[in-house]
């Protein structure tokens, strides 16, 4: 059951990921990182109906792994409701219902914001590690996942290449948000602290 656990693994991680990803666009009124909250749950939508197709197929050939078989079928429709209300909170800020006072307040509090941002050909960042390019020294952003193409590397290390096209999604102080952006898109050259 390798690739099923796999699987299960891949779901819970995103599913992880996509609360955080929905309180922030929550909190901070931010429709693009609510439009990546949606696109997370349609991902792992495809997970899913792979997951439930594999565990049919087991529970066709080895009725033995029935037992196991049901613990997946749990485990993947608990992970799927997390998922389907990161997906609803996401959708309270796409359709612009605004921001709720008390929100708002946690907003004035607090010190951090998540901004995404995707890496330009002529970035300074293209080609480089994490650890070369030391964003929480440039701006005090810190890269907490990297959507490549269709694939999400979460908690990306120092050793973890960054190419042209990549979204980088990172949190950090408000004020990091524009260098963030300018480094990813090729306006700002300068790594230098």
């Amino acid at each position: 059951m390798n690739g099923l656990e796999e699987m299960l693994l891949e779901l819970k991680d995103t599913s992880e990921f996509m609360v955080d990803l929905a309180y922030s666009s929550l909190i901070y009124d931010n429709e693009e990182i609510a439009e990546e909250v949606i696109f997370l749950g349609n991902t792992m939508e495809d997970i899913s109906s792979k997951i439930q197709d594999l565990v049919g197929e087991i529970g066709m050939n080895r009725p033995e792994e029935v037992a196991r078989i049901a613990v997946v079928i749990r485990l993947e429709g608990s992970i799927m409701s997390i998922a389907k209300a990161a997906r609803s909170i996401a959708d309270v800020v796409l359709r612009g219902v605004g921001k709720h006072p008390v929100l708002a307040m946690s907003i004035k509090e607090s010190e951090t914001t998540i901004s995404l941002a995707e890496v330009s050909k002529d970035s300074v960042l293209n080609g480089k590690t994490l650890g070369e390019v030391h964003l929480s020294t440039q701006c005090g952003m810190f890269v907490i996942a990297i959507k490549r193409n269709r694939e999400y590397i979460f908690g990306p290390g120092r050793n973890t290449m960054v190419h042209a096209g990549d979204i980088l999604i990172a949190k950090g102080p408000e004020d990091g948000v524009y260098v963030f952006k300018s480094l990813a898109d090729g306006t700002d050259k300068d790594l230098s602290p």
